[in-house]
């Protein structure tokens, strides 16, 4: 047509003009950046990466311990049995299903002359180990050349600590037993040590020729036999590893022995894993639980950023819940971007560390991405940055365009409207509910709940007890004092913020050091007076007497106890079968395995008869047994039930006649289950002895008796009980340096939150500051009265952090660990001396920044 224009092309709309108007919104207000969130982040990326990456190491762990089973158990299916070997119908039952290989687990004591003596751990394997996996050794020998007899020795693998502990070398020899046994190479690693579980010793691997020249097997030793057995493929599956447990339980009821197969090797050690991964999943979740602070702060110091962006769409005609919605839209996307971090980080550490460490690990690790465990994590995120960040937002709805504006002098405290407290009671709700459903011990997860709940509410309580004690307080005629008391409780103070902040980090600091501090002191301080120096094991029966007087001749002013020792295994309990039985976790260890039981015609030194009474001396009628009082409570039994143990393959029951009370940690000889005298008549077993010395013992004594103990009875095993506990505390120490770093990252957040309750706080804190400079303030002054502000909401807060923490302690060690309670505060005071330390600095820190501030340019916009 004349004079018409050509039509102009239509253009396709950009992405975010396809979205809702609240999302267009929210990232056109983003695109200024993340400024004043990189605190936010920080808390939640902390906090997510911490559940995060235990969450998928654990899974890693119990993937890696699925998948190489077979290697960690040697085998398809492992069938053991103590202080016997397996009977004649026994093995052709197992050689019917498949190849068998056994070996044999004890613990020994190795000769090195003048050198000294050891405990050892020892392993004998008969000619086709290992049956699945490698032997390293060094230097590498093949098991034919390792083990063989020559020169009159039997060759033998050995840890490198007893190298270092007797001043050894590959190729000097030392005697175990009746045995001679050359040490031809150093263990650098075995397939199937896992499966053995931690032992007190270093190990020394022989051969089962070897182990018969000891002469150490005698009957009633305590010597593991281990069957493991080769399946065809067609029955190694899961299906068929379930059949041959039954069927074995079936045809032969009262064997006795503990079976495992490929698919559950180690249960134990899986079961351990799941409760430390718990443990560090709540210190992860109190990293975010104190993040969450942080959260709210930030957010709070948003909303005071945005003041005029709310006061100008609230003019327009914008509804309050559309401007809440908006802005919380805009903080669950930055949380967003705070989880993706974390969850990034969990994801890929076991990567990590399987490619930095995993050939020093001496448990499989399969690296994985574990979905469902990263999922929780992610719910974990988004579910406390919603917590958080409700209130501060919510608060925005009802307040009037000409509020907004005068807030930032005077804020006004109102309750969110109903709808958000109602969000925010039902996303708590959801949070709770997530640590319950995804915690291995509920119990213990209730009770964090409770704490994290209690402790945000007393600190709450706390602050406002703190405002109004200054209120209160008569002022100060000089201006710093005054003015640092007038700081603490006017309208918008820092104070409920600060000591939340600090008061959650100061707490948890005190906890861990206080728990710390008990556990030290419990390894390796806290032996009592008249604990037992030595343990003495496996002293054969028809040897007893002799033993005995041999160490009254060796220490004449010593208190020695010997009682026969045998070990046995649960079947039933009142009838019921030990595998239907539930039993509370502080006591389930009892039905785990063999446990090690006595027979006597008195009570039993450390131990008090409670309830019921004790057998005559010259007792002939019923099988009857004592069993401790708490572990019989835990178990549901009382006097008068039945219960049936598994003893050298036959099954023994017997009638609980009375409950005892035992102090275990006087660690002098004691038993779950002592039997009446007639129980066992006939039976064949070893003795157990203590060497307790009235005054203690010195070093030099205790290795004259290690030395001759070990000559004159080569059959008996010496534990000292020091070195025991110092193998102990090894274990322990790493699992609380694990601890310490997994806390760490809490302690982290801490500090992040601490510093954002500062910042959040900027905008006050600038505007007072240019109106007290403009009044003749100097910056000596203002910086006296901040610091004195500081230092006292500080010590306030230390005070209620060093109750709690002190509190928190005393309730995880007594009542979840069940060890005894030493009050020293002194790693407690000085972590929350430099708690409040910090504080103070940090404050400083953004004080002077703000009073670096030229009062000019802010004046005009007062």
């Amino acid at each position: 047509m004349h004079g018409s224009l050509p039509a102009t092309p239509q253009r396709r709309p950009a992405f975010p003009s396809r979205l809702p108007l609240l999302l267009r919104l929210a990232f056109r207000e983003l695109r200024g950046g993340l400024k004043g969130f990189g605190i936010f982040l920080a808390c939640i990326a902390l906090g997510v990466a911490a559940i995060a990456s235990v969450s998928s190491l654990s899974r890693s762990l119990t993937e890696g311990i699925s998948r190489e089973g077979r290697r960690i158990l040697g085998g398809d299916m492992a069938f053991s049995l103590l202080q016997r070997e397996a009977a004649a119908p026994e093995r052709a039952f197992l050689e019917s299903k498949g190849r068998v290989n056994m070996i044999a687990t004890l613990r020994a004591m190795a000769v090195a002359g003048e050198k000294g003596s050891g405990l050892v751990e020892v392993k004998a394997v008969d000619g086709g180990y290992p049956t699945v996996g490698a032997l390293e050794t060094d230097p590498p020998l093949p098991p034919a050349d390792l083990f063989a007899e020559k020169n009159g020795a039997f060759g033998a693998a050995v840890d490198p600590p007893l190298l270092a502990r007797l001043d050894l070398t590959v190729g000097d020899r030392v005697t175990v037993g009746a045995a001679n046994v050359e040490l031809r190479a150093s263990l650098v690693s075995e397939p199937d040590k896992i499966a053995d579980g931690i032992g007190f010793g270093p190990r020394l691997l022989l051969s089962q020729e070897a182990l018969k020249a000891t002469g150490l097997v005698q009957p009633g030793s305590l010597v593991r036999w281990t069957y493991r057995l080769i399946l065809p493929p067609e029955q190694s599956t899961e299906q068929g590893l379930t059949q041959i447990e039954a069927e074995a339980n079936r045809v032969l009821p009262e064997a006795g022995w503990n079976i495992r197969t490929r698919l559950n090797a180690d249960p134990r050690f899986a079961r351990n894993i799941e409760r430390f991964t718990q443990f560090l999943t709540l210190v992860g979740l109190t990293a975010l639980l104190v993040g969450g602070v942080g959260v709210a702060n930030a957010v709070r110091g948003f909303v005071d950023r945005k003041r005029a962006s709310i006061a100008t769409l609230k003019s327009l005609g914008a509804p309050g819940g559309q401007v809440v919605l908006l802005y919380l839209t805009q903080v669950m996307l930055i949380a967003l971007v705070g989880i993706a971090i974390g969850l990034a980080f969990g994801a890929v550490l076991p990567f990590v560390v399987t490619g930095l460490f995993g050939h020093l690990l001496p448990i499989p690790i399969q690296p994985t991405l574990a979905w469902s465990e990263l999922g929780i994590a992610l719910l974990y995120g988004i579910l406390t940055a919603l917590v958080f960040a409700l209130a501060p937002l919510g608060r925005a709805h009802d307040v009037p365009v000409s509020g907004l504006f005068r807030d930032q002098i005077d804020p006004e405290r109102r309750w969110p409207r109903k709808r958000y407290v109602t969000a925010l009671v039902l996303s708590v709700t959801a949070l709770v509910g997530l640590s319950l459903l995804a915690a291995y011990d509920r119990r213990i997860a209730l009770m964090f709940v409770g704490a994290a709940a209690g402790s945000f509410v007393l600190l709450r309580l706390v602050a406002m007890g703190i405002m109004a004690l200054a209120r209160r307080l008569p002022r100060p005629r000089r201006t710093a004092p005054r003015l640092a008391l007038a700081n603490i409780h006017r309208p918008g103070a820092l104070t409920p913020s600060l000591v939340l902040s600090l008061g959650l980090g100061i707490t948890l600091l005190v906890t861990l050091s206080v728990i710390d501090t008990n556990l030290t002191r419990q390894l390796t301080q806290s032996l009592p007076e008249k604990a037992p120096s030595f343990f003495f094991l496996d002293i054969p029966n028809q040897q007893a007497d002799a033993f005995e007087s041999f160490l009254k001749g060796q220490a004449p002013e010593a208190h020695i106890e010997r009682v026969p020792m045998m070990r046995g295994r649960l079947v039933t309990l009142g009838g019921r079968p030990v595998a239907e039985i539930k039993a509370n976790e502080d006591v389930s260890w009892v039905l785990e395995g063999d446990r090690g039981i006595t027979y006597a015609s008195k009570p039993p030194e450390g131990s008090k008869v409670v309830q019921g009474e004790w057998w005559p001396d010259d007792y002939r009628g019923k099988p009857l047994v004592s069993f401790d009082r708490k572990i019989a409570e835990g178990l549901g039994l009382k006097i008068g039930d039945e219960i049936t143990v598994n003893v050298l393959g036959r099954n023994i029951s017997a009638t609980i006649a009375n409950l005892r009370e035992i102090e275990w940690r006087s660690m002098g000889i004691n038993f779950v289950m002592v039997f009446s005298p007639n129980t066992f008549a006939g039976a064949p077993h070893t003795h157990l002895a203590t060497v307790t010395f009235p005054n203690g013992s010195d070093a030099a004594l205790d290795a004259r008796i290690l030395r001759s103990s070990a000559l004159a009875y080569p059959m008996v095993t010496s534990v000292r009980v020091k070195d025991a506990l110092e193998a102990v505390n090894d274990v322990v120490s790493q699992l609380v340096m694990a601890i310490r770093g997994a806390s760490s990252i809490a302690l982290i957040a801490s500090l992040l939150v601490l510093a954002g309750a500062l910042a959040a706080g900027h905008r006050a804190r600038l505007y007072d500051a240019v109106v007290l400079k403009t009044l003749g303030a100097t910056r000596a002054r203002l910086i006296s009265a901040y610091a004195l502000e500081y230092g006292l909401l500080g010590l306030a807060t230390a005070v209620f952090g060093l109750l709690a923490g002190t509190l928190a302690a005393y309730f995880i060690i007594t009542r979840v660990m069940s060890l005894s309670f030493t009050l020293d505060l002194s790693g407690a005071v000085l972590a929350s001396a430099l708690a409040v330390l910090v504080s103070v600095g940090l404050g400083l820190m953004g004080t002077w920044r703000i009073l670096s501030q030229k009062p000019a340019l802010y004046l005009r916009n007062l």
